[in-house]
């Protein structure tokens, strides 16, 4: 398996994507010799010093010692190398030490890091995710002192939302902050919280929601910053356990009990969800590069095994490689058009996400905003998908010999399981595509996706735009219906998930465009060169 080759098919189809064309326009300073020179440096980074965490970590895990956490070995220089090389902090805003690099680049890296070391990751992607939240919403002491220690590494953060009884029902929080003596005190228990203590960092600051008055919902619900330690004393913060997990074992997932424990408030009481969702959207993203970082090295495995392996054929002769064999063919073909159109729409999205911040006209930024609201979710989901689908396919591939620990494969099987189910489940995605993006937004960014989607398939001939084209029309159709279905929500509501998984593979079909324009491109490169 390559990471080389996982860079370079990142290069070039970001290369290929409208949007990235448009970001060097307005950031003149990232042109495409930056974007080869950061990305092949992100996976020679990521194979060097990342990649040999994975297995070690899984078999040791996290245990607790003395009432603290301790991570598996080399994860804490893994840590502060990942942090101190500035791959934390490519996209943190130069006035808290980061790089000022467009979101793209890093989501460009992003799948290479998760690839090398995906349990690690955890506690980097949240981290970097608190950078930005606490940018935007902090007080400018309270960022000037945190922002530069997190990108730097040297401190870390989590994110705490779920509850005993309230995982995605923010609205039953029963965790309280209460005002005394001119500060917040924050008392309750947060479960299912990765990295929620480590020996990695000097500090851990916890973005937490906590209940500040009665109102219903998520109307009374408030963010705070907590930290593990104030001035060289614990918290009030404890662990009261790790979870046994099915995999990413070198991730801990704590329950945290919060006693009397000092926090700042963040941005305005009350408003706490809405403002965490900076912290929570950038963390879906990190989800679908974590999914399409597991599924670029299983399909590279899948693909090299399938070469080496002999198997078959006339018993007089030797034995042919299995890659020779139909079924075999057409699996490895499955598993590489998963692959890399998931890259395409990775990357896509994540240029319509900076392009909604620096576009000058105010109504380009607005629509580019509705456009990636209505693309975040498919990425989130069907990004974490691939991980565990490609993954057990390439398993297929291997038979038993994949079965085994021998090839890494099983791990990802394991570690991708739960992808589709933190940051918001597959039924949460369908349930927020359906009734805030198509009905709430009046199918707002349906039409730009559909408009977008069918601008860059007209201009192609190939037999990939002819499906597309159909696909795309299918699935309009489809969201008429849909949308039809507002008076009887909960008719809609049970469809919810087949118009997710729709919505996709319209995304799909005109990604496999781009997909294959680019791949026709780097063939005509090398007989030019040939």
């Amino acid at each position: 398996m390559s990471f080389a080759t996982q860079a370079a098919r990142t290069i070039n189809l970001l290369t290929a994507t409208p949007g990235w064309e448009r970001i060097k326009a307005l950031r003149p300073e990232c042109d495409d010799d930056l974007l080869t020179a950061i990305v092949d440096e992100a996976g020679r980074f990521s194979e060097a010093a990342l990649a040999p965490l994975n297995v070690p970590g899984d078999r040791q895990g996290c245990s607790v010692v003395d009432r603290r956490v301790r991570v598996p070995t080399g994860f804490a220089e893994g840590f502060r190398r990942h942090a101190g090389d500035g791959w934390l902090s490519m996209d943190v805003p130069e006035r808290f030490g980061g790089q000022g690099l467009p979101l793209t680049l890093q989501a460009a890296c992003a799948p290479l890091f998760e690839r090398g070391c995906v349990s690690l990751m955890m506690a980097a992607g949240s981290t970097r995710a608190a950078c930005h939240l606490l940018a935007e919403v902090a007080d400018e002491e309270l960022a000037g002192e945190w922002v530069p220690k997190l990108a730097a590494g040297e401190w870390a953060a989590t994110i705490c939302i779920s509850e005993s009884d309230a995982g995605s029902d923010i609205g039953r929080l029963r965790s309280r902050a209460v005002m005394k003596d001119g500060e917040w005190r924050i008392s309750g228990q947060k479960i299912w919280i990765s990295f929620g203590d480590h020996d990695m960092a000097g500090r851990i600051g916890h973005c937490l929601l906590a209940r500040t008055n009665d109102q219903a919902g998520t109307r009374g619900v408030s963010l705070f910053l907590v930290p593990d330690m104030i001035d060289g004393e614990r918290n009030g913060v404890s662990v009261e356990r790790i979870e046994e997990k099915m995999g990413l074992h070198g991730s801990p997932t704590c329950a945290l009990r919060f006693e009397d424990a000092r926090g700042r408030l963040l941005g305005q009481e009350g408003r706490g969800l809405p403002q965490l969702f900076t912290m929570i959207e950038l963390m879906r993203l990190q989800t679908g590069c974590q999914g399409l970082g597991l599924a670029s090295a299983a399909a590279d495995i899948a693909e090299t095994y399938a070469e080496d392996r002999r198997q078959g054929g006339n018993p007089e002769k030797p034995a042919l490689a299995i890659v020779h064999h139909p079924d075999i063919r057409r699996q490895l073909a499955e598993i590489r058009a998963r692959t890399e159109t998931l890259r395409a729409a990775t990357l896509e999205l994540a240029t319509i996400m900076d392009l909604a911040r620096i576009e000058p006209d105010a109504k380009i930024r607005s629509d580019l905003q509705a456009l990636a609201r209505w693309m975040l979710p498919l990425v989130k989901n069907f990004g974490a998908d691939a991980g565990f689908a490609v993954s057990n396919q390439a398993i297929q591939v291997l038979g038993g010999a994949g079965y085994t620990r021998e090839w890494p494969l099983e791990q990802y099987l394991r570690d991708s399981r739960v992808m589709t189910i933190y940051e918001g489940t597959t039924g949460m995605q369908a349930i927020d595509l359906l009734t805030r993006r198509l009905w709430g937004e009046a199918g707002r960014g349906l039409q730009l996706f559909l408009d977008r989607a069918r601008s860059e398939v007209s201009t192609s001939g190939s037999k990939e735009a002819e499906t597309a084209r159909a696909v795309l029309t299918a699935f309009e159709e489809q969201s008429a219906r849909m949308m039809a279905l507002q008076s009887e929500a909960e008719t809609g509501l049970y469809q919810a998930n087949a118009y997710l998984h729709a919505a996709w593979e319209a995304f799909v079909a005109w990604m496999a465009v781009r997909v294959a324009a680019a791949e026709n491109r780097l063939v005509q490169q090398a007989g030019a060169a040939a």
